[in-house]
């Protein structure tokens, strides 16, 4: 067992990276400066309720002397990575293996066991510093993908404590998963914790399926009984955002005039459609936007009366896959604008950046379409932020129904993003639908997120996490791979 030091925290809250980055301003001063990102948006409402927890996370870059500092009442925790942790951890394993295998193999995933060595040496150094940092019989909630083998690792260091998990993104069904050279390891790093949420019920499914058949442990539905006495639960808890907090901003004068302003910067069209995604081969952008300027190609609208805003967030550009999809991307949007843009009406309105809360607001406020179309998502927080802008209870949602918000938000315009030409009849549909049938359909997916917020997924889940079990079984293993 660990000794605690000193400074001990009743909430420890591990994942990949910090809620800030850090940035260089013009004058050459460096500055934390909060992080874009679904997770982030999640996570920092639950630990401004829970005084005193602590987040440990990766700062980025290669900074080995960062302390443990405070932002904005947040207490963080800075982990370091070398050169070849980051090329091997991160840019490797999680991203090149994991996240497409995870993404139901959207691109074709990578496996090489010196990122693997990689993986097992990062989550073992976060393991060890939140073991150190956590309160006796404190919790410990470990996030994402990046870090699967924080739990049993973090378990056999401090058995005493309460340790949950959360997946962000999909788990993968058995045909998926078995690829994995690794899948036994990975899903005994899980059984670590004494609850392992998923975002959908599926993921959950995957997860006790897997257990039983490849690491040999008795089930029951959504329980895992372990030799040692412990019951591991899975179960779905899908994330939400701080509403509330969403439709404060959208309603503040700053961001109603910003988003006049944008509507009249883009030429007071008669409709907007607007996309924001991290650049990422997983997010569908290529075929959304060729469905896009088939419609104009076709005559259904002109752009004198509608352009499509794509805002395309940077996403890990040291990583080849990447790099390429930007080019496509950029490509695309050239040949389509040339193509059927005039002078000061282009066809799509390319932005290759990323923005603050306040002018995503103000975006979503002057979008009349929201478009999000995912091959494969978790979950999907850009859907759910824009239903939460939409104070007047008007606009449409064209939603993939491959994104985990689907479950919820069912009056969207729901598509396959594979189908182009159902893509084309949704986006025309939502143009054309009447004031009365956007407000029925935003109404209602307004409702969900109100009533399904970020606080009450985080209480749920901190909820479940206290009262998971022991069990009195006598389980038998059997030896799987």
């Amino acid at each position: 067992m660990v000794k605690v030091t000193d400074v001990a925290h009743d909430l420890v809250i591990v994942a990949n990276r910090l809620p800030v980055d850090r940035v260089t301003l013009p004058s050459g001063r460096k500055v934390w400066r909060k992080s874009p990102g679904g997770l982030v948006a999640a996570i920092e409402p639950v630990m401004r309720t829970h005084g005193g927890g602590v987040w440990i996370g990766w700062a980025g870059g290669t900074n080995q002397k960062l302390k443990p500092f405070e932002d904005e009442g947040l207490s963080l925790v800075p982990m370091s990575m070398s050169a070849e942790e980051i090329e091997g951890h991160y840019e490797g394993f999680s991203n090149a293996t994991l996240w497409p295998l995870y993404h139901d193999v959207v691109a074709k995933p990578a496996f090489h066991r010196e990122w693997w060595d990689e993986y097992v040496k990062v989550n073992r150094r976060f393991a060890e510093k939140a073991a150190e940092l956590a309160a006796e019989k404190g919790t410990v909630w470990v996030h994402d993908y990046q870090l699967q083998l924080v739990p049993q690792m973090l378990r056999d260091l401090r058995p005493d404590l309460r340790i949950g998990f959360y997946l962000h993104i999909p788990f993968p069904p058995a045909e998926l998963f078995r690829q994995l050279p690794w899948r036994r390891q990975l899903l005994e790093g899980l059984l670590g914790a004494d609850l392992v949420g998923f975002q959908l019920p599926e993921a959950a499914a995957n997860f006790v399926r897997l257990v039983r058949q490849r690491v040999g442990h008795k089930t029951h539905r959504d329980l895992v009984y372990l030799p040692d006495g412990r019951t591991v639960r899975a179960a779905a808890f899908p994330i939400s955002i701080d509403s509330a907090g969403f439709e404060e901003l959208a309603r503040s004068p700053e961001v109603v005039e910003r988003a006049k302003a944008i509507r009249e910067a883009l030429g007071n069209p008669r409709r907007i459609f607007l996309g924001i995604d991290r650049l990422d081969y997983t997010k569908g952008i290529y075929a959304r936007l060729r469905a896009y300027s088939e419609l104009i190609n076709d005559g259904h609208f002109d752009v004198e009366d509608a352009v499509f805003v794509q805002v395309a967030v940077p996403s890990r550009e040291q990583v080849e896959q990447y790099r390429i999809l930007r080019d496509e991307i950029e490509r695309l949007v050239g040949r389509i604008n040339g193509d059927l843009g005039r002078i000061g009406r282009p066809a799509i309105s390319y932005l290759h950046t990323s923005y603050p809360r306040d002018e995503m607001a103000a975006l979503y406020r002057a979008a009349d379409i929201m478009v999000v179309t995912p091959y494969r998502d978790g979950m999907n927080l850009v859907c759910k932020e824009y239903v939460a802008c939409r104070v007047e209870e008007d606009g449409a949602l064209v939603l993939s129904e491959f994104a985990g918000a689907a479950d919820e938000l069912k009056q969207a315009w729901l598509v396959n993003p594979y189908d182009i030409n159902g893509m084309k009849a949704a986006l025309l549909e939502a143009y054309r639908a009447d004031g009365k049938e956007l407000s029925r359909r935003m109404r209602a997916m307004r409702k969900t997120i109100s009533q399904h917020d970020v606080k009450a997924w985080a209480a749920s889940f901190m909820t479940e996490l206290e009262d998971v079990p022991h069990h009195t079984k006598n389980p038998r293993p059997i030896s799987r791979s």
